[in-house]
């Protein structure tokens, strides 16, 4: 871990001890729902203004776009962070991530998170220590998630689509933490996006054997025993138990030394060969 002092940006702000509020009641959930929310929800047959309600909506989704490339457009090459937000200080995982994130800040990139606590701060405080720019996007949700303090360029997200853009579009690869469903869910979309050909040349590191291990089995012994993957998809995925291991192949990947793209075109080639043996919509 290291042992330099990390410099202040900002001067936080002091914060007063607040009570826990109690929990909502189903009247009060409806009242506070977030943007996400009610985009999904279904429209009802009594609500005429559904689809001036949506279509409206459009320009809202718009802007946060156009407010999401405004903020990134100078932040130059950076790596994205995902990890569990329950992850504290004293788990030994929190100080992993912020020497990762240290690691890759001293070798120039900027690290992007979701802006909250656990995993996210920890990236966000590397960043910091390594020199470099911390970014976080932070996203509009029931329950108030306040951006940590280790950030230099933020922005809230109303809608969860809009944020994964910017997580993905602006990076150059992803260093995934122990997390729960929203950690997974970007391991696995980033893993779709590379598989069918959308992002080229993007490293998916996965940090602590131990944790994924149990995915990794059932991945080989269920998903691919079933046919489901290819095993070239699984090549994909690179696990790392060190800081350095994880920052060392994120390196190789990026300067075209680990020969990533033949991984990821394999994988492709994998796809392709299989869904081509398929018959068409018309049992051609």
């Amino acid at each position: 871990m290291a042992s330099k002092k990390e410099p202040s940006r900002k001067t936080p702000i002091p914060r007063k001890k607040e009570k826990k509020p109690a929990a909502a009641t189903p009247a009060e959930r409806r009242e506070r729902s977030t943007a996400d929310e009610k985009l999904l929800t279904s429209p009802k047959r009594d609500e005429t203004s559904f689809t001036h309600t949506d279509t409206w909506r459009v320009f809202r989704i718009i802007s946060e776009f156009v407010e999401g490339y405004e903020l990134m457009a100078d932040v130059g090459r950076a790596i994205t962070v995902f990890g569990s937000a329950r992850v504290t200080p004293k788990d030994p995982i929190y100080h992993e991530a912020l020497e990762v994130c240290r690691l890759l800040a001293e070798a120039g990139y900027a690290i992007i998170t979701g802006g909250g606590p656990g995993i996210m701060e920890a990236g966000n405080r590397g960043a910091r220590l390594g020199g470099s720019t911390s970014v976080g996007l932070n996203v509009e949700l029931a329950f108030e998630q306040s951006i940590n303090p280790y950030v230099d360029l933020q922005q809230e997200f109303h809608y969860f689509f809009v944020r994964k853009t910017m997580f993905l579009k602006y990076a150059e690869g992803f260093v995934i933490f122990p997390g729960g469903f929203g950690t997974m869910d970007e391991l696995f979309e980033s893993l779709t996006l590379i598989q069918t050909d959308k992002v080229r040349n993007f490293p998916v590191v996965l940090y602590s054997s131990d944790y994924w291990q149990g995915l990794l089995d059932w991945l080989r012994g269920k998903m691919l025993g079933e046919g489901k993957i290819s095993k070239e998809d699984l090549d994909l995925i690179y696990v790392a138990d060190t800081p350095k291991e994880a920052v060392d192949h994120i390196l190789r990947c990026v300067g075209g030394q680990a020969g990533r793209e033949s991984v990821e075109e394999d994988a492709r080639k994998g796809t392709r060969k299989v869904l081509g043996a398929r018959p068409d919509s018309n049992g051609m």
